[in-house]
This record gives structure tokens, sequence and C-alpha cells, in this order.
């Protein structure tokens, strides 16, 4: 194994370790185990029964422990490092495989299998350690379905990613000449996605057509997987192969020879019905790097609703005495792999203004693509001071919240503009859009094209968690030293 994906286990492990310790114990002490009166004593009289036949057992069998340890916070955390000893050990809890074939897009079959395990496991130790007649039948009944749901939230990051916004089963694909009657449209990574084009009888000989038809569909839909069936195919063109490899989606080719490529780049070939699946991964902020990216996302944003809230509050008045409501707008906006969603402002323009692009074409002297004008005459008087500190993006907290925005990130612009990128610069779209970026670090004030392109293309390229952190940083500094004229 890895020494990356040694860690990543370990780090799940360590994780899963601590949640179902926690939770145990605190419901064990809540709910477990009765309060209520009994003949005796009252209160913990049912712990110290269950304590007591645990010292015995200790002295029996285990008279090396300490005897400060024969309690059952210390059992329970025990049984749990043996169980996921026991889970790890096993292919199906450790290894999701999405070339698998997968006859439905429910998870419950795999719910039910963890729950079979965990149950089993659990009630074996009530019953050794004789605890399983002092506790509470109904609540033992819940707890043994609550685990399980923990333990499936952690088997797969794709779980974990719904949770935060990004579901698996909100993600589309296309295929290129797969049949519909396909048994590989039952793989798994195409059941829990959804198909939104069919291409057929297409000749991978012509790679510009191959190549226009995805960027097509990656300008109107959101696109996070490419199939390619290469049938007797055994080479790739480079153009095309380049093309996918810097694509920055999941690319799945099926082919019954192995596909000669013409670079080194990080894939796995399956043989699957008699013919091999080659799968590549380069989404960029996909699985563990997603979560820790969101993670990372919600903490600050919180913060900032706190911090910024008499802020909030004080532009919310002054906007409305200037030019009543609408105070907070929505704007259409494009996210990550073109998925559309509503960005939050101030509104510093007057109301309608996003309809005068047209009209007010002649007074953009910036690329097509950026859409800014100076002196701008739709901006209302007196809110100048909130776009030059980028003040009217404050709401875009509650999209980060959201996740359809992160705190750092390329701008997310319009449908309009983004339909002109040309192929190359949709890879904008393979990161999570943000409130500040690279750009607005370096030249805010900058309205050339080019300009974002270098810097849209920096970030991609060289993104870590760290350069999120070093921006966020600089952007205070940045919005002190320079003016930017706002979205």
């Amino acid at each position: 194994m890895k020494l990356s994906s040694f860690l990543k286990y370990s780090l799940r492990f360590l994780i899963l370790q601590f949640t179902l310790t926690y939770t145990s114990i605190y419901y064990f002490n809540n709910f477990l185990i009765p309060t209520k009166y009994c003949e005796l004593c009252v209160g913990n009289s049912f712990r110290l029964q269950i304590n007591n036949n645990l010292w015995e057992d200790r002295n029996r069998f285990f008279p090396f422990i300490a005897e400060r340890y024969s309690e059952i916070e210390y059992f329970i955390g025990f049984f749990i490092f043996l169980f996921l000893i026991i889970l790890y050990s096993t292919k199906f809890y450790t290894y999701v495989n999405e070339l698998s074939f997968s006859l439905d897009r429910s998870y419950f079959d795999e719910y039910i299998s963890i729950y079979l395990l965990w149950t089993s496991t659990f009630f074996i130790f009530l019953t050794i350690f004789r605890i399983s007649s002092l506790i509470s039948r109904a609540n033992l009944i819940l707890f043994t379905l609550i685990v399980p749901i923990i333990l499936l939230l952690f088997r797969n990051s794709e779980y974990i990613s719904s949770v935060l916004g990004r579901s698996v089963t909100n993600e589309n694909y296309i295929t290129f000449n797969l049949e519909k009657d396909s048994i590989f449209s039952n793989l798994r990574i195409m059941t829990f996605r959804k198909k939104i084009e069919d291409f057929t009888n297409v000749s991978f000989s012509n790679y510009t057509d191959i190549i226009n038809k995805i960027d097509t569909v990656n300008k109107e839909h959101n696109l996070n997987l490419v199939v390619l069936n290469f049938n007797d195919e055994k080479t790739i063109n480079k153009n095309l192969e380049k093309y996918l490899i810097n694509l920055n989606k999941k690319i799945l080719i099926i082919s019954k020879n192995e596909i000669r490529f013409n670079n080194y780049f990080l894939n796995r070939t399956e043989e699957v019905s008699g013919y091999l699946l080659t799968y590549f991964n380069n989404d960029i902020q996909y699985g563990s790097k997603y979560i820790l990216k969101r993670v990372l996302d919600i903490s600050l944003s919180i913060v900032g609703i706190i911090l910024f809230s008499p802020i909030f509050i004080l532009i919310y008045v002054y906007i409305y005495s200037l030019d009543g409501s609408n105070v907070i707008i929505k704007q259409d906006r494009v996210g990550l792999h073109g998925k559309h969603f509503k960005m939050y402002k101030f509104r510093t323009m007057k109301k309608g203004s996003h309809d005068m692009r047209e009209e007010l074409e002649e007074l953009n002297k910036n690329d097509k693509a950026i859409f800014k004008i100076e002196n701008d005459p739709r901006i209302i008087k007196g809110t100048e001071f909130l776009r030059n500190y980028s003040l009217d993006e404050l709401p875009q907290f509650f999209n980060v919240i959201k996740g359809n925005m992160s705190i750092v990130g390329p701008r997310p612009l319009f449908d309009e503009d983004t339909k002109l990128f040309n192929e190359v610069y949709m890879r904008r779209l393979n990161v999570i859009p943000g409130i500040t970026g690279l750009l607005q670090i370096n030249e805010r004030n900058a309205s050339e094209f080019e300009t974002w392109y270098k810097y849209d293309i920096e970030y991609i390229e060289n993104w870590t968690l760290f350069l999120d952190m070093k921006i966020i940083l600089k952007t205070p500094l940045s919005l002190i030293r320079g003016k930017t004229k706002g979205l």
C-alpha cells in the first residue's frame, strides 16, 4: 500500500474510532442504562452491576489489566477498536470499486450488510460480558441502527461529500459508442449518475468532433464523467488523449484491446466480461480533498457571518435607504462542473441592470467574456465604496455554506460569459468558484481576459489547501491596497 493510501486509511480509522467510541459511551450512559428505581438502590445501580461483572471477569481472565480500566467505557473503546480492525481487514468496507456492477441506485444493500456485521458483533460483546440483560431493549434496537449509518458515511468519501453538498447522484455523464443495452451501463460508476447524452457511430480518428461534442455538453450541463467505448481500437489520438487528461473529469475507456497511450499518467485497468476498462479521475477537488476544503469553507464562513453580522445590518439599512428593496439579490452564475446556482450579493446597481448589458455593450472596453464599464451608469450613487472594498460580496458566505461556492476559487461568471470560453478555459469550472482568489490578491483591477485566464489556470494547476490559506491571509491586505470594480 502506498504511503498516501496508508495515511488516508489511518486517518479515517482514527476518526471512526473517536466518533464511534464517543457516540457509544454517550448513548450507553444516557439511554441504554435505565436510571429508574430498583428494589435495593437507585440511580446507577445497573451501571454498578455491569462494572461488578467486568471486575469479576478481569480477576478471572485478565488480572494483568489495571483495576481502574475495568469499567464499561474502556471495554466499549477496546471493543470498537477490535471491531474496526475486523472491518478494515475486509475489502467489502475498505474498497469501493466503481468499476463493479450495481443493479440499483440505492445504498440500502450496503447499509444492511454493515448493519448485520455490526449488530452480530455488538450482541456477542454484550453477551460475553453479561451486559445484555441490564440495558433498555428499545434503545438498544435504536442504537444498532445508528452506528451503521456512521460507518456507511465513512465507508466512501462520496457519502460525506453528499452531506457536504456534492452528491454523486446529482452528477451527470455522457457516452460515446456505448450501446443502450450494454452490460457496462450497470457499472457502479454509471448507475449512480445520470446519463444526459449518448453519442453513437462516432469515429475516434476524428478527434476534433469528439472534443467539440464534449465541450458543447460541458457548456450546457453539469458534466462529471465521460465514457468512451473504443471497441477494437488499440490507439488513441494524442490530441484527444491530452484533452481528456486536461479535462479534469472522470474518464472511463472501454476497449477489447489494451490502449497504447502517448503519455504517462495515473490510471487503472480492470478486465470485465472480456473487455478492458481503463479509468482515471483527474477531478481536482474530489473525495477527501473536497471534504477538507468544504470543512475549512464552512468553518470560516460561520466565523465570517458572526464577525460581520453588524456590518451586514448596516449595509442592508444603508442600501434600503438609497434605493429601497430588494437589498440582497440573487444572480444566476455557473459553478463547479457547470452547475448553475443563485449567487447572493448586496445590490449596488439599479434594478434591472443586468438586462441592460446588451444596450451598454459598446461602453464595455474589456474582452467579451468580461463585462465591465468604467464609471458604470447602472451603479447606485453612494454604493461605490461597497464595491471598491468588496463589501457587496459578503452575502456569499451563505453560498459557501450551501456548497455553491468556496472562500477561495475563480470568480463565478454568468452563463452567457461561460459560453464564450474555449475548451481550454472551460477548466476553470472544474474547481469550486470562490469569493476571493489569485486574481484578487494580485491584480484586482485587471479587466483583460488574458489576466483572468492566467491566474485561474495557475490556481487550477497548483491548487492545495495551503494555497487557499495563503490567499485568505493575503486578501485583507489586497482590499486595503487596491480597488475592485466588482462583477
